[in-house]
């Protein structure tokens, strides 16, 4: 299923999850990936930080972000006013992380753009995709319970959600714990959604999915 959402190329972290038999499975594994990729980065392009964060010298980052380790931010990034990065992340290349937006335990892909007043808690957020104003990937049930996909128990408490390549999510919209959006798919603004959205449909109510043409 990895493999159905993701371009693995677009990712650092493409050899140390491409065996995953299922992405929500390398949420738990973020601390132990970044720990794997750190040595591997090059001195020449990282500038390195204490508890575990490397920062491309490409990278523009605002002096009123706050960054929390374990964390990669790729090459030319941009992190601006007031985002709060808070653990166990990794941000691909071209990426945007916008003003006011909190990011933790997510793999974020190259050229995602996650550009104003967003929530990813627990998620993957594949190449290309990006999130309209105030989009929020919620990762924790009312209940507290273990997040299911289908009826299928993950084992986490904490999961939010999978972005496939090119998918498009409109303003407003919070995408509930374990939802799934297939390649390229749109969901139209101030949506509610959870379960599974197929690659290359456009989503504009639980009772309106069509095909992209």
């Amino acid at each position: 299923m990895i493999n159905s959402l993701f371009s693995l190329e677009h990712t650092v972290a493409k050899n140390y999850i491409k065996d995953y038999s299922h992405p929500y499975k390398i949420i738990p594994n973020l601390s132990k990936i970044i720990s794997l990729i750190l040595p591997t980065l090059d001195k020449e392009e990282y500038d390195f930080y204490e508890n575990n964060i490397a920062i491309s010298k490409s990278t523009t980052v605002d002096k009123s972000a706050t960054l929390i380790g374990p964390l990669i931010i790729g090459h030319n990034c941009e992190i601006r006013h007031c985002a709060y990065i808070r653990g166990n992340v990794i941000i691909g290349n071209f990426c945007v992380i916008g003003n006011s937006c909190e990011i933790k335990d997510s793999l974020i892909f190259d050229n995602a753009q996650i550009p104003h007043f967003n929530y990813v808690g627990s998620s993957v957020v594949g190449y290309r995709a990006h999130l309209g104003a105030g989009v929020i990937l919620s990762n924790l049930k009312s209940d507290k319970s273990n997040v299911k996909i289908e009826n299928i128990d993950t084992g986490l408490r904490k999961f939010g959600s999978l972005l496939g390549d090119f998918c498009e999510i409109g303003c407003g919209c919070v995408l509930n714990p374990g939802t799934i959006v297939g390649k390229s798919s749109i969901i139209y603004p101030l949506s509610s959604i959870r379960g599974v959205i197929k690659e290359n449909t456009i989503y504009k109510s639980s009772s309106s999915i069509v095909r992209r043409i």
